[in-house]
């Protein structure tokens, strides 16, 4: 995949503190990650309770529960945002 590609993750509600509702902590270090590879994320807002997906160039390319991202962190040390970032930059 190009530099520069744009990169759909969207994201479901989930439950924290008894309440649930879309919340992006957890997305934090997706998002930095792909900043750093160059490129251009979009966050949507999807039913699916506890779903994180990511979509390039209309292909999923990378799924997992929004609970197993670290909250809150720059995704370095994170094994699911790197494997997310690897899929998107080996993407189509």
């Amino acid at each position: 995949m190009p530099p520069n590609a744009q990169v759909l993750v969207a994201h479901g509600p989930y439950e924290a503190c008894g309440n649930v509702d879309y919340r992006t902590s957890r997305l934090e270090g997706l998002q930095a990650m792909l900043h750093k590879e160059g490129h251009t994320v979009e966050l949507e807002e999807i039913d699916d309770w506890n779903k994180v997906e990511i979509w390039v160039n209309g292909e999923k390319v990378f799924d997992c529960k929004i609970q197993d991202l670290e909250y809150g962190s720059d995704g370095e040390l994170d094994p699911l945002c790197q494997k997310a970032v690897e899929n998107v930059n080996n993407a189509f």
